[in-house]
């Protein structure tokens, strides 16, 4: 069996970024593929190698660049809302006191109990405060004084 030709390495090189492509989901190394494909068809019409590579860099960029965001906004949309996203803005009562320091609190915000952290480090938010839910970090409210 003789040496690859060009074309033959340019279609090797699409699949494998289809293989990352389909491993990572990341929207990122299938726009490679395509500049592998049209390089394989530069390579197949006698295209010199400088040739090729630019066109792969060039069609590849390009489409990286200017589809992805589009194509991130229509096709990756797989975030599903929680009930838990509705607490940012939400008030509670504190039912233990928070203290940071201490690793402590916990508040009652719509009828479920979160773990809760002050975001002003140092300062202790005492039991029966209502706070207000600024933000949340895994299972833990992060929460401000009112």
């Amino acid at each position: 069996m003789g040496s690859l030709s060009l074309f033959q390495i340019w279609l090797i090189l699409a699949v494998v970024f289809v293989i990352i492509e389909c491993i990572t989901m990341g929207l990122a190394t299938v726009w490679f593929a395509i500049g592998a494909v049209i390089s394989a068809v530069a390579a197949g019409l006698g295209a010199p190698l400088p040739i090729q590579l630019a066109i792969f860099l060039i069609v590849s960029l390009c489409l990286l660049a200017f589809t992805r965001p589009w194509a991130k906004k229509y096709l990756n949309n797989r975030l599903t809302a929680t009930n838990a996203d509705r607490l940012v803005g939400q008030t509670g009562i504190v039912t233990i006191a928070i203290d940071n320091l201490r690793a402590e609190g916990q508040v009652q915000v719509g009828g479920s109990y979160w773990t809760a952290r002050n975001i002003v480090e140092g300062e202790v938010i005492e039991k029966d405060t209502t706070v207000k839910v600024v933000e949340l970090k895994g299972a833990k409210c992060i929460v401000t004084k009112l």
